[in-house]
């Protein structure tokens, strides 16, 4: 019996029906699970038996210790040292500079710079435990746990920023740019970043909407997460009577947070300074009911991902990245996606020093 499930926060399903990776078939009815790479390669998986339920973590966990992780800053050690870095230190500084120099030549006005980081694991390595850990030690309004062997696919998920949402005509998007570890300590260039990325949202979402009806609902709001703060603006719209998802995904793919704006450009200096694909990090998790006519998919942050490589290692997978404007201090952004990934990686610490 294949054990194909997953588990967001409000469902759970079970059993696998179809597995396609054509975005139209999600128009076809059913209960689909989503997961779509940063570089547009979608899987989707229609699943036998779905349940509504509220998925809530274990109230104690065996094993060993995990203690609050501690952020320090830019001068403290890196979380994930005994992991690797697709770019190192210097790389990733070298990075913020060029895109710096683009900025200055007016090729783009923001890149998102990331870096994934790997450590390997056991082949039988099971990352339930890392599913409990997460929801119970960085609960995140978009969890996930995705495991379906037949499509490829495992992973745990605690996004807290969601990508899109459909029910029935409305769609929303709600993109999180601007990050520290307290209100206090966001910079002006936070609330610049997320201003001109919600710009670009509502420009994505106009290509699919209903004339006139895209708004902002909220603007910059600030939203508290375990140990950061992130700024988060609204956007909402109503979808044309003749829109597919084929032209939903066309439109607003990869989602603007994590890509740059404008899009086309900041794609391309993606390309040309990340030295690895992103993979799920930065895609899309989550699922699709055609039959309701409602979906919730996650922009793929603070997720990790089990694969193997060539030789047939197994690898744990984990990304981090930072948005980089006129503006930026390539030692603070540096310091930047040390904080966003240290406590995730320091409760990892469950399954990958057990291993």
């Amino acid at each position: 019996m294949s054990r194909a499930r997953a588990v967001f926060g409000d469902r759970s399903a079970r059993g696998v029906a179809e597995i396609t990776h054509d975005p139209a078939r999600l128009d076809a009815g059913g209960f689909w699970v989503v997961v779509a790479t940063f570089e547009g390669e979608l899987t989707a998986v229609r699943m036998d038996d779905v349940r509504r339920e509220q998925v809530t973590p274990a109230p104690h966990l065996s094993g060993p210790h995990l203690p609050e992780p501690h952020l320090s800053g830019p001068d403290g050690a890196d979380p994930a040292a005994a992991w690797t870095s697709s770019l190192t230190e210097a790389d990733y500084r070298a990075g913020v500079e060029e895109i710096r120099r683009r900025i200055s030549t007016g090729e783009v006005y923001q890149v998102n710079l990331c870096r994934v980081l790997s450590t390997q694991i056991a082949p039988e390595t099971d990352l339930d435990l890392l599913d409990q850990v997460v929801r119970q030690g960085n609960p995140a309004p978009y969890a996930a746990r995705i495991d379906i062997p037949e499509a490829g696919l495992d992973l745990v998920c605690a996004s807290p920023e969601l990508f899109l949402e459909r029910v029935g005509d409305t769609l929303t998007s709600a993109p999180i740019k601007g990050t520290a570890p307290t209100a206090d300590e966001l910079l002006p260039k936070d609330r610049t970043e997320n201003v001109m990325i919600t710009d670009l949202v509502r420009n994505d979402l106009s290509h699919v909407a209903q004339p006139g009806t895209v708004a902002v609902d909220g603007l910059c709001a600030l939203e508290h997460h375990p140990g950061l703060v992130h700024l988060v603006s609204t956007v909402t719209s109503r979808l044309r009577p003749d829109v597919a998802w084929t032209d939903i995904l066309a439109a607003t793919f990869p989602p603007g947070s994590v890509s740059g704006a404008p899009k086309s450009t900041a794609l391309t200096a993606i390309r040309d300074l990340e030295t690895v694909p992103r993979g799920p990090y930065c895609g899309a998790v989550g699922w699709v009911d055609a039959d309701a006519g409602e979906a919730r998919l996650a922009v793929g942050i603070r997720t990790f991902w089990a694969e193997h490589d060539r030789a047939g290692r197994r690898w744990l997978r984990f990304g981090t990245g930072a948005g980089i404007t006129w503006g930026s201090d390539p030692e603070g952004e540096w310091w930047e996606t040390a904080l966003k990934a240290r406590r995730l990686v320091g409760l990892a610490r469950t399954v990958t020093e057990n291993d």
